[in-house]
């Protein structure tokens, strides 16, 4: 079941994680950049910083394997 991840922007986890793997986001700047995320309360980007480091490992994980 998702979850909300940012309740300011309405932001459903399954949501952020498609948005990760599919856009090379490195920081929550690039992220708040790029789209409407943790750019208000602040509350989640602590939650938010950790989908983006998953995201990273699941995007050297896979870059492994194209090898």
């Amino acid at each position: 079941m998702a979850e909300v991840v940012c309740l300011c922007n309405e932001v459903l986890d399954i949501d952020l994680r498609e948005f990760l793997d599919t856009h090379p986001i490195d920081s929550i700047d690039e992220l708040r950049d790029q789209a409407s995320i943790c750019n208000k309360c602040m509350q989640c980007q602590e939650l938010v910083e950790s989908e983006i480091y998953l995201a990273r490992i699941r995007r050297q994980q896979e870059a492994g394997r194209i090898k």
